[in-house]
């Protein structure tokens, strides 16, 4: 995301929270290095990951703080060490209105953004638990196959309960799909995984 002119960057560890419910927001954040996870906590205590905004995305809720004049109403932690860019409110303001190449990254970035949410909803709505849980194992893993993260987290990451996670992981371990390590799981069968995740592709 392009900025008037450079101004120092703020670099936040790993954990960092960037803001909470009901925080005000300070500014537009641009992110030039690493990852910031926004997720919604419900009245039960459950939590969802919504999306996440690296290098060059948009991080809705602080587009819609800034633009409606409201306060936050999920969470942002950094997910690996940042490096980020505050654009000030009433500097955001200006070249939204003034400088059309901005305005139109802005608005770009916004409506890509919407296409993760929609694919959050059908996810959430219509998909089953293991399609879920596949759809999440395939986009999180590296290269290497690896997804290093606990159960609890991947719980988090599509909406569900640790428990009823757990079991899944298991059966999918029975079927040969995937190899459970304390904290990491390795995935075994891309392609049997990827046919659970879109059965009707």
């Amino acid at each position: 995301m392009a900025t008037s002119a450079p101004r120092p960057l703020l670099k936040l560890p790993r954990g960092q929270v960037l803001y909470r419910p009901d925080d005000a927001c300070p500014g537009f954040v641009v992110v030039h290095l690493g990852t910031v996870r926004v997720a919604l906590t419900g009245e039960n205590g459950r939590e969802i990951v919504l999306y996440r905004v690296r290098p060059g995305e948009i991080c809705l809720q602080t587009f819609g703080c800034l633009v409606n004049g409201t306060t936050y109403s999920a969470e942002g932690v950094a997910e690996t060490d940042l490096a980020i860019e505050v654009i000030p409110a009433g500097e955001f303001h200006q070249r939204i209105a003034g400088d059309p190449a901005f305005r139109q990254q802005v608005f770009a970035g916004v409506a890509a953004r919407f296409a993760d949410l929609e694919r959050l909803v059908e996810d959430v709505a219509l998909a089953s638990l293991a399609e879920r849980l596949a759809r999440a194992l395939l986009r999180l893993a590296g290269p290497d196959a690896m997804v290093a993260i606990t159960h609890e987290a991947l719980a988090t990451e599509i909406g569900s309960a640790r428990a009823v996670v757990s079991r899944q992981l298991e059966a999918l371990a029975r079927d040969g799909l995937i190899e459970l390590a304390r904290g990491q799981i390795v995935l075994r069968n891309r392609a049997a995984l990827a046919a659970l995740a879109h059965p009707a592709d």
